[in-house]
């Protein structure tokens, strides 16, 4: 398999930002693409600001922040990925647009590009299906923040081969990242364990166990975890904790994973958590 020096990266938002500013300060050369080419512009110039406070904070000096800027070219679509060597969606947790992207991909990349989902419950199997490199499809599951956060989930679908595994391992870990391989089962490890504790957490304030405060104290002291469960669901995104919710739902088809009714409830309102200024906490946007 040839080596890695161009990344894709399909979506400029939080996800996909950190993703490419990881990229490009480790050094590779960054493609960055959302639904226009002014998303993507505004992704570099949010990932060119972090890059300057880690400058002042002394975590990088201003040529390597420079030059990790030079690397991220912003492009006007998918079209422009033929030369990436490696593509790394990183859209919201939508099967259609992801279908979308990932078959128009297949199309545009050359055969010996690997695709790499950032999912964090879609399984990788059927996604894989819909190109025609089941061999060089993988799950490669960041955590928020990325250039933080130290894990990569990665995860194998039935026909990822060991080469693909092999590149994707040795990539994350240049990017200073520690992995772990997960089954292709709904929800993997992480959010297969953390979304039942949040979503236990919303069910706790939905019967009036605790209030929001209380939830989050409890288990902030209790279990030694640096931040609650409701403001972590915030932080995340109460849209995606429901839309996880709904895969571990429909894939295992237990009912222990059935999402709360109050979660739901606050999304319908738009709810959504940090991004949309309220969630189980007021944000005062």
């Amino acid at each position: 398999m040839s080596e890695i020096t161009t990344i894709g990266v399909v979506g400029a938002g939080q996800m996909g930002a950190g993703i490419a500013h990881v990229a490009a300060v480790t050094g590779y050369t960054v493609l960055l693409a959302d639904a226009d080419r002014a998303r993507a512009e505004q992704g570099k110039a949010g990932i060119e600001k972090r890059l300057g406070r880690s400058v002042e904070k002394g975590r990088l000096s201003a040529e390597d922040a420079a030059a990790a800027a030079g690397r991220i070219r912003p492009v006007d679509g998918l079209d422009d990925f033929a030369g990436a060597d490696l593509v790394i969606e990183a859209v919201s947790e939508r099967e259609d647009l992801k279908k979308s992207i990932f078959t128009r991909l297949d199309a545009v990349c050359g055969p010996a590009a690997i695709f790499a989902s950032n999912t964090s419950s879609i399984p990788i199997t059927r996604m894989a299906a819909w190109t025609s490199r089941p061999e060089r499809f993988i799950g490669m599951h960041f955590m928020n923040p990325v250039p933080v956060m130290k894990l990569v989930e990665i995860i194998r679908g039935l026909a990822t081969d060991d080469a693909t595994y092999a590149a994707v391992k040795a990539l994350a870990e240049q990017m200073g990242k520690t992995t772990v391989l997960a089954r292709d089962m709904p929800g993997f490890v992480v959010n297969r364990v953390l979304m039942p504790m949040i979503n236990e957490a919303v069910v706790a304030l939905y019967e009036g166990i605790g209030s929001v405060q209380d939830i989050d104290i409890a288990m902030k002291l209790g279990t030694n975890q640096p931040m609650g469960p409701l403001t972590l669901a915030d932080f995340i995104g109460l849209d995606t904790c429901l839309a996880i919710m709904e895969v571990l739902h429909g894939g295992t088809g237990d009912s222990k994973y059935r999402p709360c009714p109050l979660l739901r409830q606050y999304v319908e309102a738009g709810w959504l958590g940090r991004k949309s200024g309220r969630g189980f906490y007021d944000y005062g946007k």
